[in-house]
């Protein structure tokens, strides 16, 4: 784990300023793709959480990203008033709960076993939703309705004004990096960092590794079923390739990308993807083969992500700040 230096604070700070002046500047088109991004983002860093920090390789984090729209969808996609508080709730808990078991399977398991094994779960939900015409099988799901966030009947936010739900993916976006953050400060923080690090000795001393490792897999999986939840509210359409493992696979990619065990790694990696996604295709038909030749350099020179590359620039700037100092 990177320690966060004051340059990375203040670079933080900087990008947290842009993305709060972007919607009095950007179109309504970029705000909604900066919407959905964010919403990716919190779902990358809920992977972030499993992979750079706990060393746990899931390729069906994306089972819990689709579990939590399609359950948004399905409770509560015909009522007409939707209560935000109870929807977020039931959501949330159930979605935790899915985590719980499918992670009290998985963990049993470890490296390409444990890989597989969230795979076939993931492809399991998926197929789930796919075949099944009581949830729109392939076609997906409409809601008719956004949740109503609202305090003694009094409308606190509108998520139909696109403005106000930017700011409030942005609230939720900083909300779950300062909640992993506090996490991974604390004692149990300590302990993930120190099982990806060396399980057995952590196991040694006394831990029960594997009780660590379930309760990191149901947080990662609640967060990706609360970027399902916003990811349901901002389209209002839910679809079974939510839960695909070419969703998971391209998290994994962008946390790689943005570098593991950062938490902000993983929201540059989904920023630098989904805008690659949206402005190569501008300049040529092969904009795949671009992409990928961006990925694979990235991969070869900055085996770190960018978010390292930021850590080493960071690093140097203070060992000359504190030498002129001295």
């Amino acid at each position: 784990m990177h320690t966060v230096t004051r340059p990375i604070v203040i670079f933080l700070f900087v990008c947290l300023a842009l993305l709060l002046l972007f919607p009095l500047v950007g179109s309504s088109f970029y705000t909604g793709l900066v919407t959905k991004i964010m919403i990716l983002s919190i779902f990358t860093i809920s992977l972030d959480l499993l992979i750079g920090f706990t060393g746990l390789v899931s390729f069906g984090h994306a089972a819990f990203f689709g579990i939590g729209a399609y359950l948004l969808a399905i409770l509560f996609g015909d009522l007409e008033h939707i209560n935000y508080w109870w929807s977020l709730t039931l959501t949330l808990s159930l979605t935790g709960l899915a985590a719980l078991l499918v992670g009290w399977l998985c963990i049993r398991t470890s490296g390409i076993y444990f890989i597989m094994l969230t795979l076939a779960f993931a492809q399991m939900f998926f197929y789930f939703f796919f075949e099944s015409p009581h949830f729109g099988g392939d076609d997906g799901i409409f809601m008719m309705n956004k949740p109503e966030i609202t305090l003694a009947t009094r409308q606190l936010v509108d998520l139909d004004n696109e403005h106000h739900f930017y700011y409030f993916v942005l609230a939720w976006l900083v909300g779950v990096y300062l909640f992993l953050s506090m996490i991974l400060r604390a004692p149990f923080g300590h302990v993930l960092i120190a099982i990806k690090a060396n399980e057995q000795r952590v196991r040694a001393l006394g831990y029960s590794t594997p009780h660590y490792k379930l309760v990191s897999f149901i947080i990662a999986g609640t967060i990706a079923g609360l970027a399902g939840f916003l990811e349901a509210t901002h389209t209002s359409f839910i679809t079974p390739a939510y839960l695909g493992w070419h969703e998971s696979g391209m998290a994994i990619m962008m946390v790689i990308l943005g570098g593991m065990g950062t938490l902000f790694g993983p929201v540059i990696g989904t920023f630098i993807v989904v805008l690659l996604q949206d402005f190569l295709p501008n300049f040529t038909e092969h904009w795949k083969l671009i992409m990928g030749a961006i990925i694979i350099f990235v991969v070869l020179f900055l085996p770190n992500g960018i978010a390292g590359l930021i850590h080493s620039v960071s690093n140097r700037f203070a060992k000359q700040t504190t030498g002129r100092e001295g």
